[in-house]
């Protein structure tokens, strides 16, 4: 584990009396990587990721060929596993494994079609009734009941998975998509079957966790048979962390205290690792996860240690080594905060899973709001790194492709950003960095094409739902509520951190009643009776956890909580 510093000192909380609180700040801890990231990233723009959100879905979902002859969307209605139409989108452009016409319109994968769907429901857009189409229930075809798995999976079969040219089992394809359902499933509730699914989902984690028993050296698991398997992909340990997110959601969900127990009983396999077991996207899960059990049920998981093994990454030989953040300045552009591969000829970061990190990260501070600071930052720096992905961000010379970025729309990224070019391209030598795709060219005629991915792209509402700009260039505001999926009653929760050395004025726009703002580090109101617009001090180089509750309330400590009537509004 890499050193890790305090900010300030941790000070116990006075009683709270009418919102006049004491202005001792909760303690900061941060990473040493995440400290020596740039305070001002370099070059410098924020994307309006909302917008970019909101244009992904109306181009994507468009399904009428466009005036190119484009179309990124089709209908399957073969009905496997469920006696319904479903529907796929691309990979990548025009892969050539997929369409209407291509394997019978079967091969299409549940990370790309659900993460569009999550996507658009966080920014507000209806996936149960979009143009005659409920798509949230389109996707139950994911569920694997023909085989007997009876959890969502990255296709709608076995025999489908086939058609895709997989290399073999791989645990996080396995337990990713029945993340990404709940997630869905909180966003779009009351979609008919979807509880059921739910519940038998949650079963099938519990006895999986029951067999493994904190024993999760395996490269996946036969969720028909039950046994842990092994192949020539590296064991996945932190798919333990993908199964106490998703037992914990259920546990919120149904009540039932079996799966409180099963999401316990998988974090401390997770935990007990003696060295990071990061792949792919499942470890920062884990770190959420323990840090709502520890608010909310009194566990005490060092949760420095699960950020150290996100952040810092996979060390293990027998595993993913190198994946982990990316650290560095490549060419002429800040590229730290991006998830990837640390090592990979200098590094190779991609889109999708950099995007999926913020969905646990930034709600995790309300829960340990000492790491406020730090998500802060990285957030800052993460954002910036992740519009170079798109073609219409990064300079020509600097990207694979130049000619082609038309047909991306501009909501339509590469797949990858490396230090050097993978594909040993002449234009392209020297040049760092290199946006470009992943995996084999699946574009008969045009295997470039393969370079733009539909299947990354498709995450974007993850940021497009917590990221605003501020009046303050380079500072955000990051919605803790947006992604904070089966979640107890809250007030609008907003981290702040301000990377200057001097007091900024944060202007704090409100469309709904008046309300105060608490800050839940600093513990005090910071501004009085905010109707349309207010302004409060964000001091330099801190981080401000703001919660708008209502004008004059009386907020009260309760052990380490801080609470409004029964609603907490600080953890700690």
């Amino acid at each position: 584990m890499k050193e890790s510093f305090k900010i300030s000192t941790l000070v116990a909380l006075a009683i709270l009396t009418a919102g006049c609180v004491d202005e001792a700040r909760t303690a900061q801890i941060a990473l040493q990587k995440v400290n020596e990231m740039p305070d001002f990233p370099a070059p410098y723009k924020m994307l309006d990721w909302y917008e970019k959100t909101k244009n992904f879905d109306e181009i994507i979902f468009n399904h009428p060929v466009d005036s190119q002859g484009n179309s990124f969307i089709w209908i399957d209605t073969m009905g496997r596993n469920f006696p319904q139409t479903t529907f796929g989108l691309y990979t990548v452009i025009g892969d050539v494994r997929q369409g209407p016409d291509e394997n019978n319109g079967e091969f299409h994968e549940s990370i790309n079609s659900l993460g569009a769907l999550l996507s658009a429901g966080l920014v507000g857009i209806d996936k149960t009734n979009q143009h005659g189409y409920n798509y949230v229930k389109m996707v139950q075809n994911y569920f694997n009941s023909d085989n007997d798995w009876n959890i969502m999976m990255n296709n709608t079969s076995e025999e489908v998975a086939h058609l895709g040219g997989g290399y073999g089992r791989d645990w996080w394809y396995d337990v990713f998509p029945n993340v990404l359902y709940y997630a869905v499933s909180d966003v779009f509730p009351g979609v008919n079957r979807a509880d059921s699914l739910q519940k038998i989902i949650a079963e099938q984690f519990f006895k999986a966790d029951s067999v493994l028993d904190g024993n999760y050296d395996y490269s996946y698991f036969d969720y028909s048979s039950g046994v842990g398997k092994r192949n020539q992909i590296p064991f996945q340990q932190d798919a333990a962390a993908g199964h106490a997110w998703v037992l914990y959601s259920a546990y919120q969900k149904f009540g039932n205290s079996r799966y409180l127990d099963g999401a316990i009983s998988s974090l401390d396999a997770l935990y007990s690792q003696d060295e990071s077991r990061f792949y792919e996207v499942l470890m920062p899960f884990g770190a959420y996860t323990a840090a709502r059990l520890n608010a909310e049920e009194g566990t005490h998981y060092d949760i420095l240690k699960l950020l150290s093994w996100t952040f810092d990454g996979c060390t293990a030989r027998d595993g993913r080594t190198g994946w982990g953040i990316i650290h560095d300045r490549w060419g002429e552009f800040d590229v730290s905060g991006i998830l990837g591969n640390t090592l990979q000829d200098g590094g190779y970061g991609f889109l999708m899973n950099t995007f999926d990190m913020a969905w646990p990260l930034v709600p995790m501070v309300r829960y340990e709001p000492e790491f406020a600071q730090m998500i802060g930052k990285w957030m800052l720096n993460a954002a910036n790194a992740a519009r170079l992905f798109y073609p219409y961000e990064i300079p020509d010379k600097n990207q694979w492709l130049p000619q082609a970025k038309a047909i991306t729309k501009n909501i339509i990224a590469y797949e990858g950003l490396k230090k050097t070019d993978v594909y040993n391209k002449k234009e392209l030598e020297g040049v760092s960095p290199v946006a470009l795709g992943d995996g084999p060219n699946w574009v008969i005629g045009q295997p470039e094409l393969s370079m733009f991915s539909i299947y990354g792209s498709a995450h974007v509402g993850i940021f497009g739902s917590i990221i605003r700009e501020t009046n303050v260039a380079k500072i955000l505001q990051l919605n803790c509520l947006a992604t904070d999926f089966y979640r107890k009653p809250a007030y609008p929760t907003y981290l702040y951190y301000n990377p200057y050395d001097e007091d900024q004025q944060i202007a704090y726009f409100n469309e709904d009643a008046p309300v105060d703002l608490y800050d839940a580090i600093s513990h005090r109101i910071v501004a009085r009776h905010v109707t349309d617009e207010g302004l409060f001090t964000l001091p330099a180089n801190l981080a401000m956890l703001i919660v708008a509750v209502p004008p004059e309330s009386k907020l009260e400590k309760r052990g380490e909580r801080i609470m409004l009537d029964n609603v907490i509004i600080a953890y700690k």
